[in-house]
């Protein structure tokens, strides 16, 4: 990120060996390898496609300084804490590097926390973290005022929708955004998402995304509205049998998952309660707040 180096560069990939073939095109291009090239690098979440990269990434601009070891100008580590424990691969994985390589903060620690409504300040531009829990526990957006812009990483792609960790967290860090935009210097318009095309009517998209699973919430509570094959509630997998009878049953155990993320939020809600079983086999009836 920026058009003058050093650069902030946001997640480093998964690893693969085509990307740092580009990414040091890019930096020979728009940077001065005399000097550093990447200050700082930003994790914007634990998934090994965005931080297992990080390695290699380093290795080139290591590669690329001109002077010796000792005077190497390490780059910054940044992400979102992941508590209450971090993530086991992410915390083996920042282990391993070469402390030469990374500048960390202190003895303790190896990396730097992001903080929400952190400012990340750049050379000619800044980013503002947005911490948006729900696909992770540590998913975080970053806002670049000067473009009017959002990177979302995972939590809104170009194509498709997000896969999350928890339903109810994610549907307030959906709203957040929306919530956001609404203040002072603060309008976005187009996203930069972890996967898939730029978005130009990002507020749009946030919205649909909304707009989708609210529906689906709906169609779960007119499901359990009426008495189950049994009389006694619903399985999950019932539910998903209704609600997907025109599409074909191989992919009933796919959306599967989904459904049970909605059926836990209802239930946090007081909107549906749990009668028996466990999983897939687990009963539920309305609940009391509807």
């Amino acid at each position: 990120m920026g058009k003058k180096g050093p650069f902030i560069l946001i997640d480093t990939g998964d690893g693969q060996d085509e990307y740092i073939p580009y990414l040091e095109q890019t930096l020979k291009q728009e940077g001065e390898t005399s000097q550093q090239l990447i200050s700082d690098i930003i994790l914007t979440h634990k998934h090994h496609d965005h931080i297992q990269g990080l390695p290699s990434v380093l290795s080139l601009l290591h590669r690329l300084w001109p002077g010796s070891s000792s005077t190497f100008p390490a780059p910054r580590i940044h992400k979102h804490p992941h508590y209450p424990s971090e993530d086991a691969e992410f915390k083996s994985l920042i282990y391993s590097l070469p402390k030469t390589h990374i500048s960390h903060p202190n003895q303790e620690e190896l990396y730097h926390h992001l903080r929400a409504i952190q400012t990340m300040q750049g050379i000619e531009s800044s980013l503002v973290v947005i911490h948006t829990p729900g696909h992770t526990t540590d998913s975080i957006c970053l806002y670049l005022p000067e473009d009017k812009a959002l990177f979302t990483a995972d939590s809104v792609l170009g194509q498709g929708t997000s896969v999350f960790e928890d339903l109810g967290t994610y549907m307030a860090s959906l709203k957040g955004l929306l919530q956001f935009k609404e203040q002072p210097s603060k309008e976005f318009v187009r996203i930069y998402p972890g996967h898939g095309p730029v978005v130009e009517d990002g507020p749009k998209l946030i919205a649909e995304y909304i707009r989708h699973r609210t529906e689906r919430e709906d169609q779960i509570l007119a499901v359990l509205s009426s008495a189950g094959p049994t009389g006694t509630g619903w399985t999950t997998m019932e539910i998903v049998a209704k609600i997907y009878a025109s599409y074909p049953q191989n992919l009933w155990l796919p959306a599967a998952r989904g459904i049970h993320l909605h059926l836990k939020k209802l239930q946090d809600e007081g909107r549906l309660k749990q009668i028996d079983g466990e999983g897939l086999d687990a009963r539920w009836t309305l609940g009391s707040k509807l």
